[in-house]
C-alpha cells in the first residue's frame, strides 16, 4: 500500500533532505524510523529536495508498504523513532498512482529575515539576521516583477539543465516582527528562491532599483544577480496537488 506522508523539520542539523552516505539527512533519519517500524526497509520519495540547513513545515513525501498500520499508528510510531527536530504529521493511503514529486502542482516557500537592530536569540535559527533597515516598499515594487514568467536561471546558483522558465504566481512580502518572504510556484531550480532574496535585499538596502527585477527575470543572467541569501532563513512551507490529494501543512 502507498502512503502520503506530510512532516515538519528544522534543517539546522541536516545536509539537506536527499540520502548521502556520510552525513545525516532528513530522508536519511526518516527511511531509518520506517525500517524499525515496518521490520524491513523501505524507500522514501520526496517531493523535493531541501537543502543543508533548509527548514520544512509541510514537506511531503510517500513510501510503500505492506505493514498493516492504520495511519494514527503510523504516525505514532515514526514520531518515536524520529530525533525530536523531525515530526511526522499526517500520515493518509493514498492510491499507486499517486507520486510524491510528479503530482505536485504547486509549492510554497518562505524567507524570514530579522530586520531589528538586536538579533534576537530566538529567530536567529530561523531568520537571516539583518540590521540595516530596508526599504520595504521598495521590495515589495521588485517582488512584484517577480510575478510571471521567470527564467530562474538569473538566481540558481547551481543551473540545472531543461526547462529554466519556471513561472511565479506569487511573490508577497509582509512587515510585522519579522520581513517575510513568500514565493509561491509550480516549482524552482536548486537556490532559486535564496537567489531571489539575495536579489531583493539588494533592492531594500538601495544598491539595486526596483525596476532591475524585470529585466534579471527575463535574462537569465545569474551574474547580474544578488546573492544567495542564507539557508536558514528559507523554510518549505506548503506542497499543493490536485483534488484529492492536497497536503496542506501551515504554520
Amino acid at each position: 500500500m502507498r502512503h502520503k506522508i506530510t512532516l515538519s523539520y528544522v534543517g539546522t542539523a541536516y545536509a539537506g533532505w536527499q540520502r548521502q552516505p556520510h552525513d545525516p539527512t532528513v530522508q536519511g533519519v526518516l527511511e531509518a524510523a520506517l525500517a524499525g517500524v515496518a521490520g524491513q526497509r523501505v524507500a522514501v520519495t520526496g517531493a523535493g529536495r531541501t537543502d543543508s540547513g533548509v527548514h520544512a513545515s509541510g514537506q511531503v513525501a510517500h513510501f510503500d508498504s505492506a505493514a498493516g498500520l492504520l495511519p494514527a499508528q503510523w504516525r505514532a510510531a515514526l514520531n518515536a523513532n524520529l530525533p525530536a527536530d523531525v515530526r511526522v504529521l499526517e500520515v493518509t493511503p493514498v492510491s499507486h498512482k499517486f507520486h510524491a514529486r510528479y503530482s505536485v502542482t504547486g509549492k510554497l516557500y518562505r524567507y524570514c529575515i530579522d530586520n531589528r537592530p538586536l538579533a534576537s536569540p530566538f529567530l536567529a535559527p530561523f531568520a537571516w539576521h539583518l540590521d540595516r533597515r530596508l526599504d520595504v516598499d521598495a521590495m515589495q515594487a521588485a517582488a512584484r516583477l517577480l510575478e510571471g514568467p521567470v527564467d530562474q536561471h538569473a538566481f540558481a546558483t547551481r543551473p540545472q539543465p531543461g526547462r529554466s522558465q519556471r513561472p511565479l504566481e506569487r511573490v508577497q512580502i509582509d512587515a510585522d516582527r519579522l520581513l517575510a518572504i513568500t514565493f509561491q510556484g509550480r516549482s524552482f531550480l536548486r537556490y532559486a528562491v535564496r537567489g531571489m532574496v539575495g536579489t531583493l535585499v539588494q533592492v531594500g538596502t538601495g544598491r539595486r532599483d526596483p525596476e532591475s527585477l524585470a529585466q534579471l527575470a527575463a535574462s537569465g543572467d545569474r551574474a547580474a544577480a544578488g546573492p544567495t541569501a542564507p539557508a536558514h532563513g528559507l523554510c518549505l512551507v506548503r506542497v499543493d496537488y490536485g483534488p484529492g490529494e492536497q497536503a496542506v501543512v501551515e504554520v
